[in-house]
């Protein structure tokens, strides 16, 4: 039995399921990720390296340089869900998604049960008023003002902020109670979200990401390729 007629197996025999994504699930939509080399990382802006200019402390200092980067290089209004995230989305087996993406597709493609580590582009508030603007109301690439004349922020965990515990706690018991993980396009090495897994007590753990990931020897499958080719093959 080869490992894609395995995966199609451990789908169909599992009743509570729980997908934890990363970047690689949405670079077949266009948007690049942060590590690979072509990733977001291994751009330079000057001298100042991107996890510089996402910081909490760079936004509060330099908000038109943070802008700049961030809109322009992180948000990508236009990108569509594709194949991967909607047959999860449609896998009545899966009963939560525990995202570390900001692009809201899994949103889009129907999940309904979404927890964002790392919040999403879509959502913006004043940093004054707390007024909530989704991302047609800005133009994420300058300082956008509130009508009280607050800064608007995206709702987006910078570096230097704290993840939202409620969200956290969220996803951890979905973890817990989960008898399979499917882990999608991540290299677990962002933390605290990488550790999540070590709540993981199911049967099953699956993992699809280009690269060889530290949980590789704890999967029982892996699979180290795009996410699309896997979905087109356990599809067929």
């Amino acid at each position: 039995m080869d490992s894609y007629t395995q995966l199609k197996q451990i789908i169909q025999t599992s009743k509570n399921i729980v997908l934890f994504t990363g970047a690689g699930i949405s670079v077949p939509s266009g948007i690049p990720d942060f590590r690979s080399e072509q990733g977001l990382y291994h751009e330079s802006k000057g001298r100042i390296s991107p996890e510089e200019i996402i910081s909490h402390s760079f936004f509060m200092k330099h908000p038109e340089q943070f802008f700049d980067f961030y809109g322009n290089k992180m948000v990508y209004p236009n990108a569509k869900p594709n194949i991967a995230h909607t047959y999860f989305a449609n896998l009545k087996q899966i009963k939560a998604v525990v995202t570390q993406n900001i692009d809201s597709l899994h949103q889009e493609a129907g999940s309904k049960v979404v927890y964002e580590l790392h919040g999403s582009v879509k959502r913006n508030y004043c940093m004054n008023c707390k007024k909530f603007y989704d991302l047609k109301a800005i133009d994420p690439t300058k300082v956008n003002r509130c009508s009280c004349g607050g800064i608007i922020k995206p709702d987006v965990v910078l570096y230097e902020e704290p993840l939202s515990m409620d969200i956290v706690q969220k996803a951890i018991q979905a973890i817990q109670e989960a008898d399979c993980l499917i882990v999608v396009g991540t290299s677990l090495v962002v933390y605290p979200a990488a550790s999540y897994l070590q709540f993981f007590k199911g049967k099953n753990l699956v993992l699809i990401n280009k690269s060889k990931t530290s949980y590789d020897s704890r999967a029982q499958l892996v699979f180290n390729e795009d996410v699309v080719e896997v979905i087109q093959k356990i599809m067929e």
